[in-house]
């Protein structure tokens, strides 16, 4: 978050925190005032509720400033848990509350009853204080949705419980009301005068519902037990990017308004550090999409040896048992409709030249064995072949030969798209000749049509140089 972020965010913050503590101060005085007239429990517990509400607002208002300053030495999080605390520390205050609120209401149902004088003050009172409530509730809502600002939003929660309450009073006061207009000796009228306890019965009974489930919020919150559903969307967009595997791992912690995820990413195996860092950045937008403003951590781990592909498990087999292999390719082989699908390898091998056959086959064998032991069942073609370099001696010179260079540059002339034949080596291995050149062809040129140029150069080499043994034909771009 940038510093303008920063100090706008703490400028809605407490402006929102700010206007809660001088409509409680407004709130609980008007209901002190008429409970205090009218003796009214379900007034007094109003009044006790919107005090409960204006220190809570008030610690609200200290914890919103503190949780805006950015990370320090000491706390490298931030300071975001402030506002959990805050939101603890206001459930707890409002449950002492409820507490005596309740003894009082029993008190006056069954021990000693008390007279309520209803007055059309109160019912004044207690209309403002709805009107109030919601203006205020809105905007709080409004401001911790806009900066994840769990302390504001247990203001706005208060808030709201505060109308229904209010409402609950107003119907025990209108009832004490209509119990002035029975007749003495009523059966009903004893029922309506002790609405007014009732009333602060069932102002606790919501009071608490709405607390113990933000102080569980606000519990989970400070013991990083963060969102899950949040860590699930942010796990299923990430496991949507290209080159990521799958998702190992996720961690999310919430510090007040800010969020830190801690993920492991699993992506194929090979990869250079460049491509893994631009598909962790990719990670890095799609847990941000989710969660603005993260602090994001991503650790990234190569596939484990048994998920890569067949091809690369198959390469894998090989260099354990020191064979080199070239021209591999993988087939799901189907011979009928109804029958199961068949793996099939097919591939060449190269080994030494003077290798006893019966020796050469064991050795394939075995590889085949440890093929079908990686990747269970399958059919394997291997196609054995001298590696005509491993059956050379061990040292070579180079030598110089303008009619093997005049050869090369005549095939390379003669090929279609081929230019720019030079790094002509020439090495000889006791009889054999062994050649290296470099070609140019045009860069957009793919692949598949270089390999075959390249193909085709060396079968005129050999055509027209019965001697040579191993050519390597290196094919290059065209330089702009």
């Amino acid at each position: 978050m940038q510093p303008h972020d920063y100090e706008t965010a703490l400028r809605e913050k407490n402006a929102a925190a700010l206007s809660s503590v001088l409509a409680a101060v407004l709130l609980t005085a008007l209901k002190l005032v008429v409970g205090v007239s009218t003796n009214s429990l379900g007034i007094l517990s109003e009044a006790a509720h919107s005090g409960l509400d204006l220190v809570a607002a008030a610690v609200t208002w200290f914890a919103v400033r503190i949780s805006s300053r950015p990370p320090d030495a000491r706390h490298p999080y931030g300071h975001g848990k402030v506002e959990n605390l805050s939101a603890l520390v206001e459930t707890l205050l409002l449950l002492v509350t409820c507490g005596w609120i309740v003894w009082e209401a029993m008190h006056r149902l069954f021990v000693e009853p008390e007279m309520v004088r209803p007055s059309f003050w109160g019912l004044g009172v207690m209309g403002i204080s709805i009107v109030v409530d919601i203006s205020r509730s809105r905007m709080l809502r409004r401001v911790a949705k806009k900066h994840n600002s769990q302390a504001l939003e247990a203001d706005a929660l208060h808030f709201s419980t505060d109308i229904w309450s209010s409402a609950v009073v107003i119907v025990g006061l209108l009832a004490l009301l209509a119990a002035d207009l029975l007749p003495e000796g009523s059966a009903l009228r004893p029922a309506l005068e002790r609405a007014d306890a009732v009333a602060a019965l069932l102002v606790c009974v919501i009071v608490v519902h709405v607390s113990l489930g933000l102080g569980r919020r606000a519990v989970d919150a400070l013991l990083d037990g963060g969102d899950a559903g949040l860590a699930e969307r942010i796990e299923a967009a990430v496991a949507a990017q290209p080159g990521v595997v799958r998702v190992e791992r996720t961690r999310v912690r919430e510090s007040g308004p800010h969020a830190f995820v801690d993920m492991t990413v699993i992506v194929a195996a090979g990869l250079s550090l460049e491509a893994a860092h631009d598909i962790t950045q990719l990670a890095e937008e799609a847990v941000r999409e989710e969660a603005p403003g993260a602090d994001v951590t991503i650790h990234f781990e190569p596939q484990a040896t048994g998920e890569r592909d067949a091809m690369a498990r198959i390469r894998c087999v090989a260099a354990a048992h020191a064979l080199p292999v070239h021209a591999v390719e993988v087939i799901d082989a189907q011979p009928r409709a109804d029958a199961p699908h068949e793996l099939m390898v097919e591939l060449h091998v190269e080994l030494e030249g003077h290798m006893a056959l019966g020796a050469a086959h064991a050795r394939v064998t075995a590889f085949e064995e440890a093929l079908r032991a990686e990747l269970g069942p399958l059919h394997v073609a291997t196609h054995m072949e001298p590696a005509q370099d491993m059956a050379a001696p061990a040292v070579s010179r180079v030598v110089e030969s303008p009619r093997i260079e005049a050869e090369v540059q005549a095939a390379a002339d003669a090929e279609p798209g081929v230019h720019d034949c030079h790094h002509v080596h020439i090495r000889r291995h006791g009889e054999d000749i062994s050649l290296s050149f470099h070609c140019r062809m045009a860069p957009e040129t793919s692949v598949t049509e270089a390999h075959r140029a390249s193909a085709a150069l060396e079968a005129r080499l050999r055509a027209s140089l019965p001697e040579l043994g191993r050519v390597v034909v290196h094919m290059e771009p065209e330089q702009g």
